[in-house]
This record gives structure tokens, C-alpha cells and sequence, in this order.
């Protein structure tokens, strides 16, 4: 009998899962697989003249598009907007430790190691250390997405992102556009690459290489088959 998957995504900010696996997050849904939310940081404070009304407003497009795929379970921590790597490292790493043992997750979504965003970059490092790889563990699976304006804009002479776990979103990228425009002022327009143009464009390319209409690739940073 197959189980039901325990699938955790963890974002630094409310719209990184829009951009990077929304349309997988809304597929396992709809497979009946149990999805939880994390994000790091509001995805706002580090801004210039922001207001308590900016930050509901974020908030509430964090909710709405949890809404919109389908999530029930998520939560928000505090941390310090785009000022990740002034927390010591085992703060955040504890942190997503406590998620981890309330969730027991067996596939993780987060952010690939070499985005230009230096909240990404202590994500996926935080994320890593949390989930090491000993006897016991429940993650068996983890998988690194891409995030437009971030993962592309890093310098070359970092590595680049390799997908090489394709997901086919052909039936849910209406989902995934739905949740993109919860965070509309977080979208730019045309032809800045955090545009929906760009990001179906994207979606359009990472399906049709493989065959499908739409798809979201990531990159494979663990996979244990027991």
C-alpha cells in the first residue's frame, strides 16, 4: 500500500514558493500528500519607509495563496528580513529542527544553495545542516528550486543551477498563477524576469524540453530509497 508523503517546503520568503513550487506544492495536494509551509522571514521589514499596513498586506498574500494551492498547515518565523547572516547559524538551524520533528517530513523543497538572495543562501545551508544525513532521519528526499531574479542574477562565477527532477505542472499551473498574484507587488513588469510573462515563459521552457506543456525543474540534493 502506498503512504501518503509528508512534503515540507521551506522558503525565506512568502512568495518564493509561488515562484519556485507552487505548481508542485498544488500536485501534491491534489495526490492527497500532506504539505506543510515554512518561511524564514516576513519578506517586507528590510525595505525603506515600510508600514504596519505593508506588512498585513504581505501577510495576507502569504495567506491567500496558501489558500489558493490548497495548504493548511504554515507558519512564519521572525527572523531578520534580507539580515539572515547576522543569526548565528544553529539559531535557525534549531529553528527548522523543531518544524522538522513536528511535521516528519520525507521530502523537503527549499532554496538552491547559490541564489544571489543571501536569505536563500542561509535557507538552504540552515536546511542542510538540519536535515543531516543520519540513522534515523525521516528526510529521505530533498529538493533545491529556482527563484527567478535571485537564482539567475548570481555571479558566474558561482555554480550554476543543474534541474535535473522534473515535475510536470501542465494541469496546475492555473494554480500556481493564482498564487503568483497574491503577491502582486511583488511582481514587476515586462520584461523584468519576476514578470508572469517570464515566469511562464520559464515554466513554458522547463516543460517543453521535456515533453510537457509547463513544468517547474529542480535540482536533486538528496534521494535515499529505503
Amino acid at each position: 500500500m502506498i503512504k501518503n508523503n509528508h512534503v515540507l517546503i521551506i522558503a525565506a520568503h512568502p512568495d518564493d514558493e509561488a515562484l519556485g513550487c507552487a505548481g508542485t506544492i498544488a500536485k501534491h495536494i491534489a495526490k492527497g500528500d500532506n504539505v506543510n509551509v515554512l518561511f524564514m522571514t516576513n519578506g517586507i521589514s528590510a525595505r525603506n519607509d515600510i508600514t504596519p499596513s505593508d506588512k498585513l498586506e504581505r501577510s495576507g498574500g502569504m495567506a491567500n495563496a496558501m489558500k489558493t494551492l490548497g495548504v493548511d498547515n504554515y507558519q512564519c518565523f521572525d527572523f531578520p528580513d534580507n539580515k539572515m547572516d547576522t543569526v548565528p547559524l544553529l539559531t535557525i538551524v534549531q529553528a527548522i529542527e523543531k518544524v522538522l520533528n513536528n511535521t516528519n517530513p520525507n521530502i523537503i523543497y527549499t532554496h538552491f544553495a547559490h541564489d544571489l538572495n543571501i536569505d536563500h543562501r542561509i535557507t538552504h545551508l540552515a536546511v542542510k545542516t538540519a536535515c543531516r544525513q543520519i540513522l534515523g532521519s525521516c528526510v529521505k528526499k530533498i529538493f533545491s528550486f529556482e527563484v527567478l531574479s535571485s537564482t539567475e542574477w548570481q555571479s558566474n562565477s558561482m555554480p550554476k543551477f543543474s534541474g535535473n527532477y522534473i515535475v510536470d505542472i501542465s494541469q496546475y499551473w492555473q494554480k500556481k498563477e493564482q498564487a503568483l498574484t497574491c503577491y502582486q507587488k511583488e511582481l514587476r513588469d515586462f520584461p523584468h524576469s519576476r514578470s508572469l510573462e517570464c515566469i511562464e515563459a520559464l515554466a513554458t521552457l522547463r516543460g517543453a524540453t521535456h515533453g510537457f506543456a509547463k513544468a517547474e525543474v529542480f535540482q536533486i540534493e538528496r534521494i535515499i530509497e529505503c
